[in-house]
């Protein structure tokens, strides 16, 4: 299976529940009855994220195809141009990002329902190659932050190596994990094992804490 994730912040003049209703209401079904589109979910930003601002991004949409080949026939498609031009209205176009990534479950757990989702925006520290800072995030990092209690599910995504031919990308993949709430979250950050998953992160990440935003799923039948 071949996973492309969106990256959409909304468009000015656009509230944040007037945004994630359109997106919802009137473009997810859309997307998700696509043909091809095997699997469709969106990601919505908890209201209570912008009590300090706005976010980087208003959520995420997550698309399954069965493979590369059949991204490709969707993208050449009509189906794809009317999804696209759905979705204009709702977006600003610059700060769009498309990704299609290899999926990497670290831990293979259960989520609650209703369940929330931290996505988290991940680029390697500078100067590390990429081949070293894929492995050592799945292999050596992942392992360690899965140990974290409270966490019910984690998920890398790694940006497709094919989508480095066109340059350096705007982020080399998402590290995606599920809690049963807010406070679960907050929780899990006075544990030995966070403290270490974050005493790790120097070792192949930039100095600081990740972008990221809290969200939770909208899922919708294809």
């Amino acid at each position: 299976m071949r996973k492309i994730v969106t990256l959409v912040k909304r468009a000015p003049g656009l509230s944040v529940l007037e945004f994630q209703g359109r997106w919802a209401q009137d473009h997810g079904p859309l997307a998700a009855a696509a043909p091809g589109v095997r699997r469709y979910v969106q990601s919505h930003a908890l209201e209570k994220g912008y009590a300090k601002g706005e976010l980087l991004f208003d959520g995420i949409s997550e698309a399954w195809f069965d493979d590369d080949a059949a991204v490709a026939t969707y993208d050449a498609s009509e189906a794809a141009r009317r999804v696209a031009a759905d979705l204009l209205p709702l977006v600003e176009p610059s700060r769009l990002v498309r990704m299609a990534v290899d999926v990497h479950v670290i831990k293979d757990g259960p989520v609650p329902e209703p369940a929330v989702k931290n996505i988290e925006f991940v680029n390697r520290r500078s100067g590390m190659p990429l081949a070293p800072f894929r492995d050592y995030w799945r292999y050596v990092h992942g392992p360690l932050a899965a140990t974290i209690p409270v966490l019910r599910r984690y998920e890398q995504n790694h940006l497709a190596l094919s989508q480095y031919e066109a340059g350096e990308p705007v982020y080399d993949g998402l590290a995606i994990t599920w809690f049963e709430s807010t406070a679960d979250m907050k929780a899990g950050t006075l544990t030995s094992e966070y403290v270490a998953t974050r005493a790790d992160e120097p070792n192949f990440l930039p100095d600081g804490h990740l972008p990221i935003i809290i969200t939770r799923e909208v899922f919708f039948a294809g």
